[in-house]
């Protein structure tokens, strides 16, 4: 399907005016991503891809084992049964100045044990904000929180709060509105 530009122009022309009335507004692919990672909603690609297991990435609610069966379903079962070896945590740097990107290496309690896989400056929460997984084999919840966290950029270290929920809107009362 090719779609011409004029077409395009005209269909975004449509689509604003149509928005008006609702007040919409547009916003760039920065604006959305800063949402996105306040938010603690996965990149495909960056924080998530098809070789990450649904419960370490914090995906666990979009899967219902009991509903059948699906591709992948034993895979699910197995991890549950078998315990998490690593968890996808939220990072919100206690610095309002720095930003983060991706790569950035995460530290617990002194020691590196993994990189930042996607990033970005939280207007809502005034900081960096970041998602990495983070080893936490045989360990509950409270302890992957329990630890120190810091996040490296450019060779310093600064301090950093771990969470298993979004910060921003953890109940998502606000995206229901």
């Amino acid at each position: 399907l090719y779609v011409s530009t004029d077409q395009a122009a005209h269909v975004f022309e449509a689509i604003e005016e149509a928005g008006a009335d609702f007040g919409l507004k547009l916003c760039g692919l920065h604006t959305l991503d800063s949402c996105r990672i306040e938010k603690a909603f996965r990149h495909f690609g960056h924080d998530i891809t098809d070789e990450d297991n649904v419960l370490e990435a914090g995906l666990g609610f979009a899967v219902k084992t009991a509903k059948g069966d699906f591709i992948g379903r034993d895979a699910v079962l197995r991890k549950k049964e078998a315990g998490l070896s690593r968890r996808l945590v939220q990072f919100r740097l206690k610095d309002p100045e720095p930003l983060l990107f991706h790569n950035e290496a995460i530290l617990r309690d002194g020691k590196i044990v993994g990189p930042i896989t996607s990033g970005n400056y939280g207007h809502h929460l005034g900081c960096a904000v970041g998602l990495g997984y983070v080893p936490c084999e045989g360990e509950s919840e409270a302890d992957l929180l329990a630890s120190t966290y810091e996040i490296e950029i450019a060779g310093e270290r600064f301090a950093a709060e771990a969470s298993l929920k979004p910060m921003y809107d953890p109940k998502s009362e606000r995206t229901r509105m």
